[in-house]
């Protein structure tokens, strides 16, 4: 047997491999006699991480780190795969990379077509190599926690990072734990703990918090929680440092409970006033001593709970606010120096969202020490981010999700174009990208395409479409391309203008006859082809049997899901003119079909856990230590998707329903019942020539809210017979 040697670490002495037949603790891994060796235990992680994605074929792969900053390479032969990367998120990179381009399958967030790799790996034709386009590679928004799980525990976050560094993310946002930081802090500044109980707001709502939107709504956040918490954020903190990936922490910059100067009398603090019906938490001014003290207190606390980091998350002013006389760039000076005091060298993550951040932040600051992540590059025409931040690194980024909302399609036309005209223009400032959807999880092909961005120059989308399909699946399939080229030609199309979103569905909309959306902010028309999009179903539904995998399943229902959503536009019309002209017959037709749509679309849902309520509730319910305290973090799961907060921020501040989503059980039993409860209401006023009585929708969404009933947590079904049944409605519909 010949003996390879190979350097395993840049500036490292070679080092003999020998033969090994099992993977063991050692690091060994199995493969063909004259390629086994001893792996390098700082590439473990990424072992580790395949472990668990490819427990068949992990020993497959040979891994090592080189010194090459955000590069990777893939060789080697059938069976033995090679692959180097500069971290061991990188080195995932580069399997990812070949998984899709080489063994022609697909892991992405949601669906798998990992059951059709092949027993032995194929080869690469040739030596694959790619360098990182940008250097930063920043994944996830302010307020994914709320919508994507705020109840998610290590499993699913362990999950979560192994495809953020399949995908090349370096930089996560971690908010997790930020209420155990600021409950040590306060205790410093005169607060009982029960006082930071009750205002620290429950996970789901926290983000808001974080931003200075809100506090206590719902509350009182339980001491188990908070501790619970902190130990899942250090876990997942310790195991982002493993593989190489930045974590991104909140930094302090003036937020603090209400009554602050009462209890400490030099403070200067600044009522915020109200955020969509919400109280604003106070400001601590930034340019005097207390704010100095607090800060040093929030980095001391935050690195004893979480450990340090090098990069801090924080907006000034973000989305209103009140300066209250104060200066901003001194504001800006002060929140700066408090940061480089605890964190020397560190760097201020901005949002850029809307005027945010407002130039004259970064007026009087190191912005070689700022990186803004922009949420709207791919949104408006009238950009110019270079003259917007003079100077200032930043990242192109996408928020194509709203809520968590279940739509497919993106501004993917966008992306392809603008994002290398930014990154190529003389002296432009862009480093990086920012996938930031509000509710994470729910479009792969957009995950996919837009995470690619920083590993090309260049991507022909009528090409990249093609090889999505093929290897979502697993193999090539006529069908299936047809399916995805419909869906490139409409949802994927979408232009920039005013939107970076597909528009949501109206069955999740407060009932009217006139109702365009069912967010208040979310587009009031669809943003492509309907006709085009509606050949994607019927392509996907003959797709060979041999390629109904995990991914075609998801992809299947998602599909049919938004077919019948899409139709529901149509039909609203036929329902308000019915009721218009007063033909009774007419109406109870349509309405009819409406409800159908819906326990039909219901029982679609119900054939894929990823489109089921119960798992959301259950996680809530699974983090509580008692009976009453299941039910609070249930209300609080409940009410983040549906009436979102209290009366005024609902109703006056028009959040309710801005999480809407298509899942099995909320389609059923909130959304059906509104729709009911109209129609009835429609009904009996064309038999009685009356106006429609007035309904409280929000009473009747808080009701629904505080409920504990159960929902399932396992699909049932057959996803293809009950996606026929779609098809075959649609077409009748349609024919009718």
């Amino acid at each position: 047997m010949s003996v390879k040697r190979r350097s395993l670490l840049a500036g490292a002495a070679a080092v003999p491999v020998l033969a090994t037949t099992k993977s063991t603790a050692a690091s060994t891994i199995a493969a063909p006699p004259d390629v086994a060796y001893v792996e390098p235990t700082n590439v473990r992680p990424a072992r580790e991480s395949l472990k668990r994605l490819l427990p068949k074929h992990h020993t497959q792969f040979a891994l090592s780190l080189t010194g090459e900053v955000d590069r990777f390479t893939v060789s080697g032969r059938e069976a033995a795969i090679e692959v180097t990367g500069s971290t061991p998120a990188v080195v995932l990179t580069g399997v990812n990379w070949y998984l899709k381009h080489v063994a022609g399958v697909d892991v992405s967030w949601p669906g798998s077509s990992l059951s059709a790799l092949a027993k032995r790996l194929p080869a690469p034709r040739q030596r694959i190599e790619h360098t990182a386009v940008v250097r930063h590679r920043f994944a996830f928004n302010d307020t994914h926690e709320g919508y994507t799980g705020p109840y998610r525990d290590w499993t699913a976050w362990e999950r979560e990072l192994d495809l953020l560094a399949l995908h090349g993310y370096n930089e996560v946002l971690l908010t997790t734990g930020t209420d155990a930081v600021y409950r040590e802090v306060f205790t410093e500044f005169g607060y009982s703990a029960a006082e930071l109980r009750e205002w620290i707001p429950l996970p789901g709502h926290q983000p808001w918090m974080l931003m200075q939107n809100l506090s206590a709504f719902p509350g009182p956040i339980s001491q188990h929680l908070l501790d619970s918490r902190a130990e899942l954020a250090r876990r997942i903190r310790t195991r982002m440092a493993e593989l190489g990936i930045r974590p991104v922490l909140p930094g302090y910059f003036g937020t603090i409970p209400g009554g602050f100067a009462k209890r400490n009398q030099q403070a200067r603090t600044v009522p915020q006033g109200v955020w969509y019906g919400f109280s604003r938490p106070d400001w601590l001014d930034p340019t005097g001593n207390e704010f100095a003290k607090v800060a040093a207190s929030f980095y001391r606390h935050q690195a004893q709970l979480l450990g340090e980091a090098d990069m801090y998350k924080m907006d000034l002013m973000h989305e209103g606010g009140d300066p209250g006389g104060i200066p901003i760039p001194d504001a800006a000076k002060g929140v700066a120096l408090a940061l480089q005091r605890a964190r020397p060298g560190a760097t201020w993550v901005m949002l850029g969202w809307r005027k945010n951040p407002r130039t004259d932040i970064l007026t009087d600051i190191d912005t070689s020490r700022v990186l803004i992540v922009d949420g709207i590059s791919d949104r408006f025409d009238d950009l110019d981010r270079e003259h917007t931040w003079p100077g200032t690194p930043y990242a192109f980024g996408t928020i194509p999700n709203f809520g968590g909302h279940t739509t497919i399609g993106a501004n993917a036309k966008v992306w392809a174009k603008r994002f290398g005209q930014w990154r190529t223009a003389p002296d432009s400032a862009v480093s990086g990208i920012a996938w930031m959807p509000e509710g994470a999880g729910r479009d792969p092909a957009a995950f996919e395409l837009f995470a690619e961005l920083a590993w090309r120059d260049s991507i022909d989308l009528g090409e990249w479409f093609a090889d999505y399909a093929d290897r979502r699946y697993g193999g090539a399939d006529d069908n299936a391309r047809t399916a995805w080229d419909a869906l490139r030609r409409s949802a994927y199309a979408m232009p920039s203008g005013r939107w970076a979103e597909a528009a949501d569905g109206l069955f999740g909309a407060r009932p009217g006859l006139d109702v365009t959306h069912a967010d208040y902010f979310s587009p009031e028309f669809l943003r492509y082809d309907a006709a085009v999009f509606a050949q994607a179903l019927p392509a996907l539904l003959d797709v060979d049997k041999s390629l109904h995998n995990d991914a075609y399943r998801f992809d299947l229902v998602d599909v049919a899901r938004q077919s019948l959503v899409n139709a529901g536009r149509e039909l609203l019309p036929r329902v308000k003119s019915a009721f218009v002209n007063q033909n009774k017959k007419q109406f109870d037709k349509h309405t009819r079909t409406w409800l159908d749509w819906m326990r039909l679309l219901d029982r679609l849902l119900e054939t894929d856990r990823r489109f089921l309520l119960g798992p959301w509730l259950e996680a809530a319910r699974r983090s509580a230590r008692t009976a009453d305290e299941a039910k609070d973090l249930e209300y609080d799961a409940r009410t983040i998707v549906s009436v979102w907060g209290h009366r005024s921020g609902s109703d006056e501040g028009r959040l309710h329903d801005y999480a809407n989503r298509e899942l099995a059980g909320l389609v059923s039993d909130l959304y059906a019942m509104r729709w009911r409860r109209y129609f009835d209401s429609l009904a009996e006023s064309l038999d009685s020539g009356q106006a429609p009585q007035h309904i409280d929708w929000f009473a009747l969404e808080h009701e629904w809210a505080s409920k504990t009933d159960d929902h399932a947590t396992e699909p049932k079904g057959d996803p293809h017979a009950v996606a026929t049944e779609v098809r075959d409605a649609l077409a009748d519909f349609r024919g009718d």
